[in-house]
């Protein structure tokens, strides 16, 4: 019994499925690709010491992001 279809993917639906989870995935890689280039176009157009301080309020709300994040996997 053939069992893959004539573009040569397996017939099993747990396979479509990783493959549609593997092409959202690559489309969420393309648009956070296209976010850093703006924003990095963004941050070619400023003054340093606005794009440190920028810098230094995300790496700060990343960290806290991350703190609260592992100590809610703790308590679960």
């Amino acid at each position: 019994m053939n069992t893959r279809t004539p573009n040569g993917f397996p017939r099993d639906r747990r396979t479509v499925c990783v493959v549609a989870q593997r092409g959202s995935t690559v489309l969420v890689l393309v648009a956070a690709l296209l976010l850093l280039g703006i924003v990095l176009g963004t941050v070619a157009h400023i003054p340093l010491p606005l794009s440190l301080a920028a810098a230094t309020v995300i790496g700060c709300w990343l960290l806290i992001f991350a703190v609260r994040e592992r100590a809610a996997r703790r308590t679960r």
